[in-house]
């Protein structure tokens, strides 16, 4: 089974970008790192990142058509694109919301609100890069 793990912005900066948050693992460790756990699992892992939230909604609109289950790591626009809010809506197959850490738990009020979540069939928070590992397996 085919599975998109779909990354949002600053993502593909991961192991540079505030390690003390969101680790040192980089992101092609990461990928590397999905592409096997899916394995595992007999899914044939595709990791796509993108600086682009209209990239990112092209992404989810072919999940959508495909009924591709998703695993979504959205960044910064989990909190406030109402375009991904409607993206996520249209998708049939399940979708797993995934955050290296816990946005609840941040000290910025805007991370408190996800317009992901509502589409979600499960939420990983906080769990670092196996974090993906976990999403991937509640697929």
């Amino acid at each position: 089974m085919k599975v998109l793990v779909l990354n949002g912005p600053n993502l593909g900066r991961l192991g540079r970008r505030q390690p003390d948050i969101y680790g040192h693992t980089s992101y092609t460790e990461l990928v590397e790192l999905c592409v096997d756990w899916g394995r595992e699992l007999a899914y044939d892992v595709e990791v796509r990142q993108t600086n682009h939230e209209g990239l990112l909604l092209d992404w989810l609109n072919e999940a959508a058509d495909e009924g591709t289950p998703v695993v979504l790591n959205a960044g910064a626009w989990t909190h406030y694109s109402l375009a991904l809010y409607d993206a996520c809506a249209q998708l049939s197959a399940p979708l797993v919301e995934v955050h290296l850490s816990d946005p609840a738990q941040r000290p910025e009020e805007f991370r408190h609100t996800s317009v992901v979540t509502p589409h979600a069939k499960a939420v990983v928070v906080g769990q670092g890069v196996d974090g993906y590992r976990q999403a991937l397996h509640s697929l």
